[in-house]
């Protein structure tokens, strides 16, 4: 259940969830189930055919995963679909997601045209993985250049793809701008919402037509579960051109079922689920569709206290001797500081900066205090400062450690072989790039940067 009326708070609590009419449980249980009764022969043939909505498979929907999909389009401003499903779709993963997102428009042959700003990770998808089937992408290498989408843009493109805050360049897409233009081109727009949350920006409010989420960072909040979420704004015309034919044709595996003309609006999100989720198989977890729960009922209260600290943060490290570079839009030089501001009066949950050293003062910076190691993770309340080595994405040491801009996670022990490798020539590194997202005991961050000959960039809060 959602209230129109219900605020962002009311919404991340109550959404999707109800009392259990049996034992009066206010707590969304774990259905940990992979197959439900039927009520007769007749009830099951109706939900194979799409004839009527219900339960029939863990891998297709589970009801601990629907209130997951009903607080996130709440959230989102994602209306319910024409069968009363909500307008999201929870998945195994955010790469799975954006996956789902791809592949429910696009197929052999068909282009993307993608800002060159994206979590490493999907770049890696859409650049090598996508492109074995035969799916091919452009990479705007200024998103804020709309000529460069527009230029992009080809006969056989299926949509346009950006993150609405970029990680981990933390420049804020001019959603509104970009959307313009892919619907110039007959195009839906997908945004990438993770770093920001609804929280902080509604890519649907700024023309955006398709979001997707990992959930595993700020709406899990806590580093426990792995998911995602796809979520569907109704608002693309999947029938305005002739460039969508897995919309306006029929699918022979529901009977010559034709999404658009018989569903209309929410069409995307139904056919992700019965068909992508149904045959690819990323289904969410019923566990990690629960944790995401918990993790949203406090998702306005960790993001408050995220921007705070990320702000407070920037502060101090503005100006500072050793810090070359900082990467944050609610700074008056960023080159998006006036459109943070327009979009989400100026705040931010990231700060990236680039501090001076050698491998040596880094070092003794990471061991000065007992903060914490270093994760390749975002959004969580336990969040390690993770460290990005300026050197190639997937650069092997001797065939034994792997260093990665968003790659594997290097332990706080293996640290000083830093020095080492260094020595021997092996590492060439004169500066580390360290993100930041803190949650709580800011100042204590503080009196430990400051601690020591080099500048603190462990934070682990």
């Amino acid at each position: 259940m959602t209230d129109a009326n219900w605020g962002f708070e009311t919404r991340q609590v109550h959404s999707g969830a109800a009392a259990d009419p049996t034992t009066g449980a206010v707590v969304t249980p774990i259905y940990q189930t992979t197959a439900y009764q039927f009520r007769d022969s007749k009830h099951a043939a109706d939900l194979f055919a799409l004839g009527e909505i219900g339960n029939i498979y863990t891998r297709i929907m589970n009801p601990t995963q629907a209130v997951v999909e009903a607080r996130v389009a709440a959230l989102e401003g994602a209306p319910d679909t024409a069968v009363g499903l909500p307008g999201a779709l929870a998945l195994a993963s955010g790469q799975a997601a954006s996956t789902t997102a791809i592949l429910n428009l696009a197929g052999a042959g068909d282009h993307i045209v993608a800002s060159a700003a994206l979590y490493g990770g999907t770049y890696n998808l859409f650049r090598h993985s996508l492109a074995k089937i035969g799916i091919d992408f452009t990479f705007v290498e200024d998103p804020d250049n709309l000529e460069e989408w527009r230029a992009a843009a080809r006969p056989n493109t299926k949509a346009f793809f950006g993150e609405s805050i970029g990680n981990p360049m933390n420049n804020f897409l001019d959603i509104r701008g970009v959307a313009d233009v892919a619907h110039e081109v007959g195009v839906p727009l997908i945004i990438d919402n993770t770093v920001a949350t609804p929280w902080l920006i509604r890519p649907f409010e700024h023309g955006a037509d398709i979001v997707v989420h990992s959930a595993t960072k700020f709406i899990g909040g806590h580093a426990n579960s792995i998911g995602g979420v796809l979520v569907d704004a109704g608002s693309f015309d999947f029938s305005a051109n002739d460039r969508f034919p897995g919309f306006t044709e029929p699918d022979p595996t529901y009977n010559g079922l034709s999404y658009w003309p018989a569903l209309g609006p929410g069409s995307y999100v139904i056919k992700a689920r019965v068909q992508i989720l149904r045959d690819y198989g990323a289904a969410v977890s019923p566990f990690n569709a629960f944790m995401f729960v918990q993790g949203l009922e406090t998702l306005s209260l960790r993001m408050e206290r995220h921007n705070a600290n990320a702000r407070a943060v920037v502060d101090f490290l503005d100006g500072h001797p050793q810090v070359e570079r900082i990467q944050y839009a609610g700074l008056a030089g960023s080159p998006w500081h006036q459109r943070a501001t327009e979009i989400t009066g100026g705040n931010g949950v990231n700060a990236s900066f680039e501090a001076v050293g050698k491998p040596q003062t880094i070092e003794t910076a990471i061991w000065a205090r007992d903060l914490a190691g270093t994760c390749v993770i975002i959004g969580v309340a336990d969040q390690q400062a993770s460290y990005d080595l300026p050197i190639a994405k997937f650069f092997d040491l001797g065939g034994s450690l792997r260093i990665s801009w968003y790659g594997d996670c290097l332990p706080t022990r293996d640290f000083p072989l830093l020095s080492q490798w260094y020595a021997q020539g092996q590492l060439d590194l004169d500066r580390v790039v360290t993100r930041i997202i803190t949650l709580d005991e800011t100042e204590e961050a503080f009196h430990a940067m400051e601690r020591g000959e080099t500048l603190r960039s462990v934070i682990r809060l």
